[in-house]
């Protein structure tokens, strides 16, 4: 008789079902690690032996000494039912979880100015002047950015089709006039580089599982590559496969930072400054906070609310009194 083969590890089990869920590699990064983080914290106790009192335990450590975010302490907990939930098959529903909640700041998001705006992107260049001009044309966060498909540029409609957004959403954008002819040559640098990489071998990008199985060629297929892919091919990381992936978000935020530091900009820019600062244009120009909502990909108008205390705070009244109108 052979050996019996042994079970995969805790975490190799936890990896195996992140990756057939069609988690990204980040998540599945972010969640591994949180998962080894509370095994360690009880001395590598093994977690189907642990449950609610050790949930606690860890989730009390990391707002009490270690002062995490309480959207850090969230993801921790995420991590967690996920460990208990599909790799372990224990469920936590109904189990009350009493850990000490990390605070919750009600911070007010940095907002520039039109000229500020303006500033910045007039410093910036190249593949990286186009992706901020998106970011504050259209709203989009960074990562949402960065994983653009060719053919999520929707020219005729003037839209941005966003996929696999925060909360595993689609949404649609607005697609500025002004960036149009910078994308339209952008898709031709794209399309050479990819030709090239067929030549040589290469050209298959990174696609989910599912699309790749219900669409076997899209992998080689123009309108199916990252709209701002990387200057290298690299091996991914899951599959060990080489190939050419997106741009890494680095090279946008150093791009954006740097501009603001040159502008004489004193406030604390990132390039999701630029999302807000569209929220807040469109708001103080009149648009409605539910077309604002969709346009970020926000579930509750209550997170695009906080752009209206921006507005008050700067002393523009989002709305008119009947009595000016």
């Amino acid at each position: 008789m052979g050996l019996m083969k042994k079970p995969p590890k805790l975490l190799d089990q936890a990896r195996g079902i992140i990756r057939r869920k069609h988690y990204s590699f980040r998540t599945e990064e972010t969640y591994i690690n949180w998962m080894k983080r509370y095994i360690f914290f009880h001395d590598k106790k093994h977690p189907k032996d642990m449950g609610v009192v050790e949930i606690e335990r860890f989730l009390t450590h990391l707002a009490v000494k270690e002062k995490v975010s309480a959207a850090t302490q969230n993801q921790a907990f995420n991590a967690l039912l996920f460990l208990y939930r599909e790799v372990l098959g224990i469920s936590m529903e109904g189990k009350k979880i009493n850990a000490i909640r990390a605070k919750r700041k009600q911070n007010i998001p940095v907002v520039l100015s039109k000229d500020e705006v303006k500033a910045i992107l007039t410093l910036m260049s190249g593949t990286q002047q186009i992706m901020a001009r998106l970011l504050y044309g259209g709203g989009l966060r960074v990562m949402e950015c960065v994983r653009l498909r060719v053919h999520d540029i929707d020219f005729e409609m003037n839209e941005v089709v966003v996929r696999n957004g925060k909360g595993f959403k689609d949404r649609l954008t607005i697609l500025p006039e002004t960036v149009k002819s910078d994308l339209e040559e952008q898709i031709e640098r794209v399309r050479i580089v990819h030709l090239n990489d067929i030549k040589t071998g290469f050209g298959s990008v990174y696609l989910p599982n599912a699309l790749e199985r219900k669409y076997r060629n899209a992998h080689k297929e123009l309108g199916w590559q990252f709209l701002f892919p990387a200057s290298n091919i690299a091996r991914d990381p899951r599959t060990k496969v080489k190939r050419r992936h997106h741009i890494h978000e680095s090279a946008l935020q150093k791009a954006v930072k740097r501009a603001a530091r040159r502008a004489g900009i004193v406030k604390r820019v990132t390039p999701h400054t630029l999302r807000h600062s569209f929220a807040t244009h469109l708001l103080m120009d009149g648009s409605d906070i539910r077309t604002v909502q969709e346009l970020l990909g926000h579930k509750d108008v209550s997170t695009t609310m906080i752009y209206t205390h921006v507005l008050r705070q700067k002393g523009v009244r989002p709305v008119k009194s009947p009595l000016d109108v």
